[in-house]
């Protein structure tokens, strides 16, 4: 059940009860990725630093490489977090479950795939074409 059935329709508090436990659930999990995630980079810059020695360009490389993806994990778990900080808000606010760019409900098969969605399909297929 979605937040905007319990807009629309009038059903209960517990149905939004239940939506708020299932993100804050999720959100918890990324903050505890996130700081496995933290945790292996900081591993991964002392083993970088400790062992240099004798490293060619192939070693420099393959080094900078993991790193790189290190912290394209981190800042990709940050912005998944972030999202579902913002579906909480919107919860708070009464305007889960709505398109911030038509205001129409976003359909439940999307919610339940995409929980922290901000736009319907429509709206979300227009912003990727003008991204392209």
């Amino acid at each position: 059940m979605l937040v905007h059935d319990t807009v629309a329709t009038g059903r209960s508090q517990a149905d939004a009860d239940q939506i708020r436990a299932s993100l804050r659930a999720r959100y918890e999990e990324l903050s505890a990725e996130y700081e496995q995630a933290v945790l292996q980079s900081q591993v991964l810059r002392l083993v970088e630093v400790g062992d240099t020695a004798g490293d060619d360009q192939a070693d420099s490389g393959t080094k900078t490489a993991e790193r790189d993806t290190a912290q394209s994990l981190l800042r990709t778990i940050l912005d998944r977090r972030a999202q579902f900080e913002r579906a909480l808000g919107r919860l708070d606010e009464g305007t889960y479950g709505f398109c911030e760019g038509c205001s129409a409900p976003i359909p439940v098969e999307r919610l339940e795939i995409f929980p922290s969605a901000t736009a319907c399909v429509t709206c979300k297929q227009s912003r990727e074409r003008r991204a392209a």
